[in-house]
């Protein structure tokens, strides 16, 4: 807990706005959220025909539900980054880097 506080410190302490930590949180966070749910959706589009005889009431490759689920997912992912990343760019610089 004290590495990522640690980082953080440091960089507000060498003058960085807890607004620019936050946003390099979030922009890092984003990437990966990104990759992860296009690596998802490729993964989820090859394996539609193995789960289309399980499926009732929509075709295998319904637009509007992956698109759904897919904005559900990123949304929850930013609000679970966001949290803590904000909640660490309130930790005082000085406490922080005494974190040793």
């Amino acid at each position: 807990m004290c590495s990522s506080h640690n980082e953080f410190g440091i960089r507000v302490a060498l003058g960085a706005q807890s607004r620019d930590v936050l946003a390099l949180v979030l922009r890092q966070s984003m990437l990966l959220i990104m990759i992860g749910t296009g690596i998802g959706l490729a993964a989820s589009f090859a394996i539609t025909r193995l789960l289309s005889s399980m499926l009732f009431g929509v075709s295998a490759t319904d637009l509007p539900t992956f698109t759904a689920v897919s904005l559900l997912l990123v949304g929850v992912a930013m609000l679970a980054t966001f949290i803590p990343a904000r909640r660490a760019t309130k930790v005082d610089p000085i406490v922080a880097l005494r974190c040793d």
